[in-house]
């Protein structure tokens, strides 16, 4: 072969070579990027700072939904007797600030909101500010937030009535009642409502899916409701649809 054609073809095998290489680290990088687990964010929020209970529920929640799905990152507020930044305007400013750290299509953000409820929406109370957070205020916030998956659950007294506004395909939403009645548990000095414990505390820890969680926790609230004399409750499942592939459950 003469020099001139040799030189030739090891320029082109050359280059070919980086090409390859080139693209192979590419594709590999397409795959790891393919297969990085999804972060799910935690963000628990104790509405009603006039009893401690919302309190001890959003913190000790957050932990265990972080345990059992991951939290990256896990976001704990409340409010106290004493006060607290917990107001409408603060709760939208914290899921603003929560959504800015997830990537919006990919990633899932973890609502908890416990406080009492009315048909109208949720008490919040810190020190001398009261508001109602309403169904299409809260709704509002997190369309705000251009987070495509998320997940809803409201501990609180007629909480089914955030159910239209905000449950669709990519939003799960977990109610402690229905929207005609209350839900209990709501005492001072308790360290969970009665959906919390039968939810959080207990299901959640053990169950496989989130579903799962929600059916044995619907089934343990209306025996207790029933037992102690209580007109059950009704608590809610609706929407998600397309997170129950997406929301699993850490292997331990």
């Amino acid at each position: 072969m003469a020099p001139k054609i040799f030189v030739a073809a090891v320029s082109r095998l050359n280059a070919f070579v980086v090409t390859f290489f080139l693209i192979a680290a590419s594709l590999a990088a397409g795959a790891q990027a393919a297969e990085a687990p999804r972060k799910v964010a935690v963000a628990s929020f104790g509405l009603f700072g006039d009893q401690d209970v919302f309190r001890s529920e959003a913190t000790d929640a957050a932990k265990i939904v972080a345990s059992r799905f991951g939290g990256d990152p896990v976001v704990v507020q409340y409010n106290t007797k004493q006060g607290g930044k917990v107001t409408i305007a603060g709760l939208d400013a914290t899921l603003q600030a929560t959504a800015e750290k997830l990537n919006r299509e990919r990633d899932i953000l973890f609502l908890i909101l416990t406080s009492h409820g009315s048909p109208n929406g949720l008490a919040v109370v810190a020190g001398r500010t009261r508001q109602m957070l309403a169904p299409w205020a809260l709704g509002a916030m997190l369309d705000r937030t251009r987070v495509r998956h998320k997940v809803v659950v409201i501990s609180a007294c007629y909480s089914g009535t955030f159910i239209p506004r905000l449950a669709d395909p990519d939003v799960l939403v977990v109610t402690a009642a229905d929207e005609e009645h209350p839900s209990f548990g709501c005492t001072d000095r308790a360290k969970w409502t009665y959906f919390g414990d039968a939810f959080f505390n207990v299901a959640l820890r053990k169950a496989d899916t989130l579903r799962n969680a929600f059916a044995q926790a619907q089934k343990s609230v209306r025996e207790r409701e029933l037992r102690e004399g209580f007109v059950p409750s009704n608590p809610q499942i609706a929407g998600g649809a397309n997170l129950d592939p997406l929301l699993v459950v850490r292997r331990r």
